[in-house]
């Protein structure tokens, strides 16, 4: 069985993507990003082939349509713990990751899955304080995320906490896009 990489993205639509970026350079300009982002990532871990790639997306029901076809799977109901809990217990080794850093691609999620090799769980952590990718190898905790504060300085800290009895590898220190600030910062998309 081979290694899975999960995407979570929200489906491209206007005026439901990257809502805190678009109040600053319009939802049209959010939407752009958001989708150049989203492809950029696709292609690139599709053109790795050393993993099976899937694009996990909400609303479930939401027709997308991206310039690059990708096996796509609904994230379901619940809040962001349980829809990424859900997605990750289909699998015995997988990486899930968000789609709104642009630096980040296959390279990090092959190392994802080299520390597999010797640790239970990798984490990419995001300088914001929370995390923008998760990779698990089969022995991981039964409640993945607990009372995980998601969207705040204190993600990563919480989830670890679930963890605290596996061996975990952290890997590099990513920005994810969430305001202008930000992408300013992050430079062009890939």
């Amino acid at each position: 069985m081979r290694d899975t990489v999960v995407v979570f993205a929200r489906a491209p639509r206007l005026g439901t993507v990257k809502r805190r970026l678009a109040r600053d350079i319009g939802d049209r300009a959010a939407l752009r990003f958001h989708v150049a982002t989203l492809t950029a990532l696709l292609r690139d871990l599709l053109a790795c082939r050393r993993f099976d790639v899937v694009l996990a997306v909400t609303p479930d029901r939401a027709r997308v349509r991206l310039p690059v076809r990708v096996r796509r799977v609904p994230q379901g109901r619940g809040d962001l713990g349980q829809r990424m809990a859900r997605a990750l217990r289909r699998y015995r080794r997988v990486a899930l990751l968000g789609c709104d850093i642009p630096a980040a691609g296959a390279a990090d999620v092959r190392a994802a899955f080299r520390g597999l090799g010797t640790a239970d769980a990798a984490f990419g952590p995001a300088t914001d304080g929370g995390y923008w990718l998760i990779a698990l190898g089969p022995r991981r905790p039964g409640d993945l995320f607990g009372a995980t504060r998601w969207s705040s300085e204190y993600a990563l800290a919480d989830t670890l906490l679930q963890f605290r009895h596996h061996r975990v590898r952290l890997l590099r220190y990513l920005s994810d896009v969430d305001t202008t600030a930000d992408y300013h910062a992050g430079g062009p998309v890939r």
